[in-house]
């Protein structure tokens, strides 16, 4: 990532954030919202991340919107990584690595998110798309929202959590790849105190949300991730990065201040 920093900045056109910058929800107010934040972003921070939901929303033209961002983001030099929570078993999961993480793809990203709920394993498709195309696969193993931990701290029969066991898998799959830094990254939330994973041996990029608007702040990740790979962690912003939208010096201005601080924090 380089002298940009570890950052990644989301790109989350929701209808309420439309309003606040005074853009239309509809295609139109997409395109502008997407514009700005690559104009805002670019040559600041290394990584973008769109949600992809709120492109679906909007149907066919929705997804055409993203397509014409996805290019233009690469255009301009940032990786993307595909917020889209994909994940399902066999020639699915294989459509699912077609579409997101293919060469020639109209929808290719360097890297999606996926769910791992149907087993780590359903996913093979996908991973091993990422490593044919030199891209990645985030797999959400330990999110910032609450609802999440019952599930993910549910403790297997094995005795390790669900989320530890994931864990170790994506080290696992890292490691048969042999590469200095995996193609199967995972994300876990700053918001969260260490499991029992230690998340050094991962192999892989961690990507990091719950920073800003969610209460965690540079010092946690300095906290929760100090003996990971320097390289290896992306903490993302979103709302405290957007809510300063629509002007692209001041959305610029936020983004600089939030890596920044995370620079310092890991200095």
């Amino acid at each position: 990532m380089g002298a940009l920093g570890p950052l990644c900045v989301g790109i989350d056109p929701s209808a309420s954030l439309l309003s606040r910058w005074g853009l239309p929800d509809d295609v139109s107010g997409l395109g502008e919202f997407g514009s700005r934040c690559l104009h805002a972003f670019a040559g600041v921070v290394p990584v973008v991340k769109p949600q992809v939901a709120f492109f679906e929303r909007h149907g066919a033209a929705g997804i055409g919107v993203l397509e014409k961002l996805l290019g233009e983001a690469r255009q301009a030099g940032l990786l993307v990584i595909a917020d889209a929570k994909r994940g399902d078993i066999d020639n699915t999961s294989a459509a699912y690595a077609d579409a997101w993480l293919r060469d020639g793809s109209p929808l290719a990203a360097d890297a999606v998110t996926v769910n791992p709920y149907l087993g780590l394993g359903a996913l093979r498709p996908m991973t091993a798309m990422a490593v044919a195309t030199g891209r990645g696969v985030v797999v959400v193993v330990r999110s910032s929202n609450p609802e999440g931990r019952l599930l993910q701290e549910a403790v297997t029969a094995a005795g390790d959590s669900v989320e530890d066991a994931l864990l170790a898998e994506v080290a696992a799959l890292n490691a048969a790849e042999g590469a200095a830094v995996g193609s199967v990254g995972v994300v876990v939330g700053a918001t969260l105190e260490p499991s029992g994973f230690e998340l050094s041996g991962l192999g892989g990029i961690i990507l990091a949300p719950g920073v800003g608007a969610q209460g965690a702040g540079p010092s946690d990740v300095a906290r929760l991730f100090g003996g990971c790979p320097g390289g290896t962690v992306l903490p993302n912003v979103s709302r405290s990065v957007l809510s300063h939208g629509p002007d692209v010096a001041e959305l610029r201005a936020a983004a600089i201040r939030a890596r920044d601080g995370i620079a310092a924090a890991n200095a």
